[in-house]
């Protein structure tokens, strides 16, 4: 099965690019090759970038003290476990607390290392990162594995606080869906949306074996979903074929 999510507002558009470019990061540091090691230092700067806007940090913070504030809610409620409930809050206080002494933005402990602000500086320049224009740096990748893994788990754990809020905040809106099986005939598929709530998440997941690609746009009023299929260059084309998928809206 293949899962494709799609976010209703900014907020959640940049969680899910940070949580993709988290994953990206925790694969190539765990490799071995000083390529991969260097893409891993590409991603570091490009998580960087995308945690540079001024009220994310913020942000996570006021999502996490919400999502706590209604959690306390269901405190002796005979239907929810205690010990579960209580698990989920020790995890949202600790992405709190750790998030909370962040000094400054995620990654803003980088910026003072000249060696790897040089690097960012020429990154992003076709071929910028040659010997003969970074040789430092060009020694480094010629160091043992252990080192080069070391240094980049040292510069990744300033990162790791947002990394864990992150994956808490997406993780309790995963959960706050109920997926369904759907028909989408000739590979059309709307649904109108409850008046009066608002959704961030929608998750379609599709059979790998379908070959289908879902086109998908909404808003707060309705959600629409057109099943495409690539052709034999790579372009989508609307499949035409009734077909069905699991489908799930998360608030």
């Amino acid at each position: 099965m293949i899962l494709y999510e799609y976010p209703f507002n900014e907020s959640i558009r940049t969680m899910l690019r940070l949580e993709h470019l988290f994953e990206r990061l925790q694969v190539l540091t765990e490799r071995d090759a000083p390529v991969d090691h260097h893409f891993a230092i590409a991603t570091l700067f490009e998580i960087m970038d995308v945690a540079s806007r001024a009220d994310l940090k913020s942000d996570l913070l006021k999502d996490l003290e919400r999502h706590r504030g209604q959690l306390f809610q269901y405190r002796g409620n005979p239907s929810i476990s205690e010990a579960a409930l209580d698990q989920v809050i020790s995890r949202i206080d600790e992405a709190y607390g750790a998030l909370n002494q962040l000094a400054g933005k995620a990654g803003q402990a980088l910026t003072t290392n000249e060696w790897l602000m040089g690097i960012r500086s020429r990154i992003s320049i076709p071929g910028g990162t040659c010997e003969f224009d970074l040789p430092a740096y060009y020694a480094w990748q010629h160091e043992s594995v252990t080192r080069r893994r070391s240094d980049l788990q040292r510069w990744v754990a300033t990162l790791l606080p947002l990394g864990d809020a992150l994956r808490v905040l997406l993780a309790l809106l995963r959960e706050s869906g109920s997926p369904h099986m759907v028909v989408a005939p000739s590979g059309q598929y709307q649904q109108s949306l409850q008046a009066g709530r608002s959704y961030s998440l929608l998750r379609v997941r599709l059979g790998d074996t379908q070959g289908l690609v879902p086109e998908i746009s909404g808003h707060r009023l309705m959600v629409s979903i057109r099943l495409m299929r690539q052709d034999g260059e790579g372009r989508l084309r609307p499949s035409g074929e009734d077909a069905s998928f699991e489908l799930t809206l998360c608030a």
